[in-house]
């Protein structure tokens, strides 16, 4: 019975919440963002703990702008995942060379997208594939009805979704043997087996080495990128990097890499990051501990 009622309830709740303007929206994720400063949590107190790892300087003024910024995404989120006119989601994101990923994508060897869980990175899949066929690599929830009720909440005519596992990995992989954009978010703890511990802001981190394979086995060129939020109302701004040299045949040297590309992206925006993911966890599968 949930399973047919919960689908219908989130998606009456995620379309009534898409209609209002984005402002209001941002708004009311600022307002929801002071309730979790004020409320004590783990999640806060892991926040201030992995700031302070970046930014030994920080202050709580910093935490709090990050706190308000993460309720802004979260009532961001029906608003892009709900819209479905292009030309209109566009006016939102300044990009002044879109022309770089089509020149990229005219080698015939695709595109990898890689952004940090910073800025609205929820905007990122909507506005790419309005201009360019991609497939977004995502976490799928344990509930089976979740899973489905997000593949088809986020899918569009240009943009499909692949989960992180083997039959998401195979779509990735047609993806780039198409020549066609892949998009995904290195910085989250991989499978057991599947990454390497290499330091993320001098902490050893458990990092994927999915990134690599598929480079080396499509010679894809790889771009950092990230929306970062220019303020209420203000729309937002594509923050982007292109990786002129392939990534080093070593797998641990690649992580590295990813992971510093990741940090220099993260330091045009640190209010806007999600510290309180945790980043330096051991991978559920097995009791693996950093070093």
């Amino acid at each position: 019975m949930l399973k047919k009622i919960a689908p219908r309830l989130i998606t009456a709740l995620f379309k009534s919440l898409g209609i209002l303007p984005l402002t209001l929206l941002q708004v009311m994720g600022v307002c929801a963002g002071w309730i979790a400063w004020i409320l004590p949590s783990r999640y806060k107190d892991r926040a201030w703990t992995n700031l302070l790892q970046a930014f030994p300087e920080a202050t709580r003024a910093t935490l709090r702008s990050a706190i308000l910024s993460n309720g802004q995404l979260m009532f961001e989120m029906p608003f892009w995942w709900t819209r479905r006119n292009d030309p209109f989601i566009n006016t939102k994101l300044q990009c002044d060379n879109w022309e770089q990923f089509r020149l990229a994508l005219a080698k015939g060897k695709g595109v990898i997208l890689l952004s940090p869980h910073a800025g609205c990175f929820e905007l990122l899949g909507p506005v790419y594939s309005s201009h360019f066929p991609s497939t977004v690599l995502f976490r799928p929830p344990r509930k089976v009805w979740l899973q489905d009720w997000i593949v088809e909440m986020r899918s569009r005519p240009q943009l499909t979704m692949a989960p992180a596992n083997q039959k998401g990995v195979r779509a990735l992989v047609k993806t780039l043997m198409r020549g066609n954009t892949i998009g995904i978010l290195p910085d989250q703890v991989p499978p057991d087996g599947e990454g390497v511990w290499v330091p993320f802001f001098k902490r050893p981190a458990y990092t994927m080495t999915l990134v690599q394979k598929l480079q080396q086995l499509s010679g894809a060129t790889i771009f950092v990128l990230a929306a970062q939020r220019n303020g209420i109302g203000k729309g937002y701004t594509l923050r982007y990097k292109e990786l002129l040299e392939p990534l080093p045949e070593d797998k641990e040297a690649a992580a590295k890499l990813i992971n510093q590309e990741m940090e220099e992206m993260i330091r045009k925006m640190p209010e806007q990051y999600l510290w309180g993911y945790n980043r330096y966890k051991a991978p559920k599968s097995k009791k693996l501990r950093a070093p």
